[in-house]
Order: C-alpha cells, then structure tokens, then sequence
C-alpha cells in the first residue's frame, strides 16, 4: 500500500537506478584494468602502457564517484519525500476519524505512527535506493569477472556467500520478534510520557511524582533492554563480515600464489580476484545492511498501514446535495444512537424541533447522552435509526464542509492552541477583522481580562491554554465560535467554569447577539437552561420531559428532582 506514495517521485527514482547502474560498472571495470597494468604494465615496464591505463581508471573512477553522489543526492530527495507524503497521509486520515475511531489507536500510538514509524520504513527506503542496484550488480557482476579471471578462485566465493547467508538468517530470525516488540514498547513509553507531562498538576496536587518517576523509568528500561538485545544480535554481523573477507582474502592470496607459482596465472589475475572478493563481500553486507533495519521498518510499515486502511465512519456522499444558505432549522427525528462496542443506546427515539431565534437547552445527569446528542448536529457520528436534519435536508447529504462551517461549535473540553489570543480568537474565522475580533471577545465577557494584559490580543497561549484560567479559556473557546457568525450554535457544557454573574452576564449578551440563529446549550446547572426557550431533559439516552422551567417543574420528575438537588423550591420557582 505504501508503494503508491512512491509514485509521484518516479523520475527521480528512475535517475537513482540509472547512475547506481553506472557506479557499479565503474567499480566493477576498475580491477580489469589494474590487472592490465600489473601484467602489461608493471610485469612487462611498460611505462607508458601504466600512464594509459591509469588514467583511464582516473577517468573511470571520477565517473562512478560523481554517479554515487548524483544516485545518493537523489535517493535522499525520493526518501524525505516519501516520509513527508506517508506523515502528511497519516495526519489526513487520523483528522477524519469519527470520535471513536480513536479508540482503536491511541494518541501516543499515533504520535509513533506518524513520526518513529514513519522514519523507520523513510530510512531502509532510503538504503534500498541507494543498494537495491548497486549490491545485486556487485555481487552477480563480480562472481561473472572473478570465473573471467579463474575459475578455481572463483569457488571460494561461491563457498563462502551461502555461509554468510546463514549466518546473516540465523541472526535475522532470532532479531525479527525483537523488532516487532520494539514499536509497542516505543508506544509504551509515549504513552507514559504524554500522561506524565498532561498530568503534571494532578500528580504534584497528590504527590505521586516518585510513583510516575518510577513508572518512566520501568517503560523506558524495558525499550532500553529490548533495544540491547536486538543490538546484541546485529553487532555480531559485523565481525561475522570482516572475519569472512579476511579469510576469504587469506585463501584468495595462498592459492592464488601457489597457482601463480605453477605457472597457470598471472599476478594481474589474482590482483583482480582478490578485488572482485572484496566487492562482493561489501555487496552482501550492504544488502545484509538493509535487511538488518528491514523487519523494524516492516514491522513499522504495518503499523502505518493499519491506520491507512481504517476508513472513516463518517464520509460525504459520492454526490453530495446541493444545499443552500444554512438558516439554522434543526429536526431530530426519532433518533437512535450507540457507540461501537456498548450494550445500550447512548440516545433511543429522541426527537424535537429547534427554530431560529430560539435557545434549546439540553440538560440531564451524568451520562443521559447531552454531549452525544451536541455531537450529533454536526455530524461527529452518524445516527443508527431517525434522522437528524438542518434546513430540512438529513445531515449525511450535506458536504461536511458546508455543514460545520454553518456550526459554532464549543466543546465540553477546552481546546486551545500555542499562539496568541488573536490566533485562538480567528481559529473560528480565520478571515474576521479586527472589530469582528473584538466584538466576539466582548460578548464572550472576554474582553475584560483581554484588554488587562499588557500584549493585549498578542498576548501569548502556551499549548492547552495552560497559561490561562478554566473560565478565561472557556470565554475564548466561546470568542472562537462566535466570531464565525454562524447560523446554529452548540454549547456543550462550556459555562461550567464561569461564575454565576459571569455566566449570566454572557448568557445575556448571547440573546442579543444570537437573535437570528438557532442555539444548543448543554448545561448540568439549572440557573443556565431556566430561560431556555425549550429544555430538552434527557434520562438514560430517552427523552422524559420538553418544555419551558415552569412546565417541566410541574410535569416532569427527573427535572424537578435536579432542580431540588441544586436550589430550594423558592429559588427555583
């Protein structure tokens, strides 16, 4: 699969394979032409046939070093362009996830995917390019020349290239596991890290730094002691090699001059040989070079390719439909929801009806499916039974471009981004002016605070936020959705940081500034959905009461009872 990323990088691919080819003839003509200079050169004191022959193996060996560099200038271009087109592929489909499709992969597993993985398979692509022609064409070439020169010497290659190979599956097939559990462990160790860093706050509040430390320190060891032990097996290869040319050489020169002493082979000839046994036991350790990284990176390449084939749940239509100017009529049809895996329906039958210009606030205890029904209007999932329609036409027939970018949206969590405030603020509308800015920061009761610090709307955002309050955050990540001018808004559970004159003051500005567009308000305080113009309360995924506060307070149980959890009669009367 990870081929066709390869594609469009064919004629540079093309280059690499032409000067590789090139290289390997000049290093494969050069040992001819020293044997004809010992024989007819130094043997016979032709100097001038030395002057010749030695500049044509000046000429020949310049060509093959210029043809290496080209071959590798273009092997390194093909391969950081590889990484970037497979890191950009992952980065686009992982964006397209549905929510739960995350839960297959974690994020530290992505973040290895993407980045270690990635490298893994760019940097044994990058030795295949540079050797997939250049150690075959030494190796086969070199066996041919060396029968050229003599074929008794010939034999000792032939014998020793199968010893190495066993030595060299030997040690690949005790490696190969090694490897497998090395990118798991690598994820482990993320894994630990990212909640070691996210959670630095609660692990100083309960004191359980020596405890994380401790944690760290297993994870890491474990990839330390894997990686040794694949380390181990590898290194032997290399005195394997040397010990292998050494006595191959050993055997090349003592038949080579019992034969030169008979009579039956020149000194030319065996100069020749001895080179070609060293070409060839460099190429079989160049393509041992590559095989020793290719189980990691196969391994790596699998692990990409796992997330690559995961399509997401969530598509647009072959043929979108044609839709018009959102004006921000929502509908739930008898609508059913559950999430992969569970036992229960997150929402069963839910239906209702919210108009422009009206405030529909949604409100239940812990699990009864608020966030899940918010998520479903601008299609983070898609519903199992009902339908769930904006502007009368069911969500998945909108291009969910169109569809989110008629969407305020403010999530349960928090998110911002390093940057300044401004940046965050334009995260909504990447294209709002100043005023638009500012006005989105005002009716967001984020002006204040904004305008105290010393940089203003420059003001820095570390990453997360982590510079600012939860309710500073809250306001900004509300800013954010406002500045969009949208025609639906959703506000999932984003007032819960905020004090009560805060959070009545913003609903306030909220009214007059969202007068013409529809409103979702997902709140746990009652003070927050009083004013709604319909509440919607939620019990175990169902729907138990629709109406105005005074209504649900007389017909509906479940909402009385969090009324009466939270304030007397009298105060919520």
């Amino acid at each position: 699969m990870l081929v066709r990323f390869l594609r469009p990088f064919r004629a540079p691919v093309a280059s690499v394979l032409a000067l590789a080819l090139a290289q390997s003839l000049a290093n494969l003509y050069l040992p001819r032409l020293m044997a004809d200079i010992v024989d007819h050169g130094i043997v016979v004191g032709d100097t001038r046939r030395i002057f010749e022959i030695g500049g044509l193996m000046l000429v020949v060996a310049v060509i093959g070093t210029a043809c290496a560099v080209g071959a590798s200038y273009f092997s390194s271009r093909v391969a950081v362009g590889f990484g970037r087109a497979v890191r950009d592929a992952l980065f686009a489909r992982v964006a397209r996830f549905p929510v739960h499709q995350f839960d297959r992969f974690s994020t530290a597993s992505l973040i290895t995917r993407t980045t270690n993985d990635t490298t893994q398979v760019q940097q044994v692509l990058l030795m295949l390019l540079s050797m997939a022609v250049t150690a075959p064409m030494m190796a086969i070439g070199g066996v041919v020349l060396s029968y050229s020169q003599d074929a008794g010497l010939a034999r000792v290659l032939l014998t020793v290239i199968p010893v190495l190979g066993l030595v060299f599956l030997a040690i690949m097939w005790a490696a190969v596991p090694l490897f497998q559990q090395m990118q798991a462990k690598i994820d482990r160790l993320n894994l630990v890290l990212d909640e070691g860093l996210s959670g630095v706050r609660v692990i100083r509040a309960f004191d359980r730094s020596a405890h994380e430390s401790r944690r760290f320190a297993a994870a890491n060891e474990d990839v330390t002691a894997t990686a040794i032990r694949v380390n181990r097996l590898v290194a032997l290869l290399m005195p394997a090699m040397f010990l292998t040319m050494n006595l191959t050489s050993l055997t090349i020169l003592w038949l080579g001059a019992s034969r030169i002493d008979g009579g039956t082979m020149q000194v030319g000839a065996m100069m020749a040989s001895l080179q070609y046994a060293i070409q060839i036991l460099f190429a079989v350790f160049m393509v041992t070079a590559v095989f020793v990284t290719l189980p990691r990176a196969a391994a790596s390449a699998a692990r990409i390719t796992e997330v690559l084939l995961v399509e997401p749940e969530v598509t647009d239509q072959a043929v979108p439909r044609e839709t018009a100017a959102m004006t921000g009529l929502v509908e739930f049809q008898d609508v059913t929801f559950q999430y992969p895996g569970a036992e229960e329906p997150a929402l069963s039958g839910v239906s209702f009806t919210a108009r422009p210009g009206e405030v529909t606030a949604v409100i239940g205890g812990t699990g009864a499916g608020k966030s899940t029904l918010a998520g479903l209007i601008p299609r983070f999932y898609d519903v199992h039974h009902g339908r769930v329609l904006v502007d009368g036409v069911d969500v998945r027939e909108w291009r969910q471009d169109a569809l989110r970018a008629g969407i305020g949206y403010v999530p349960q969590k928090t998110v911002l981004f390093s940057g300044t405030i401004a940046t965050n603020i334009r995260f909504g509308h990447e294209a709002a002016s100043d005023d638009e800015m500012r006005r989105a920061a005002a009716v967001a009761q984020a002006a204040e605070f904004i305008d105290a610090m010393p940089e203003g709307y420059d003001a820095p955002v570390s990453q997360g936020g982590t510079n600012l309050s939860g309710g500073q955050k809250q306001r900004l990540a509300i800013a954010r959705a406002l500045v969009r001018g949208a025609a639906i808004y959703v506000f999932d559970d984003s007032f819960s940081a905020l004090d009560f004159a805060t959070d009545a003051r913003l609903r306030a500005a909220l009214r007059a500034e969202t007068t013409a567009a529809t409103v979702f308000v997902v709140s746990q305080r009652i003070g927050t959905v009083m004013g709604a113009d319909r509440i919607i309360v939620l019990d175990d995924g169902r729907v138990a009461g629709i109406g105005r506060h005074a209504e649900l307070m007389r017909s509906c149980e479940v909402y009385r009872e969090i009324a009466e959890s939270q304030a007397s009669r009298e105060e919520v009367a």
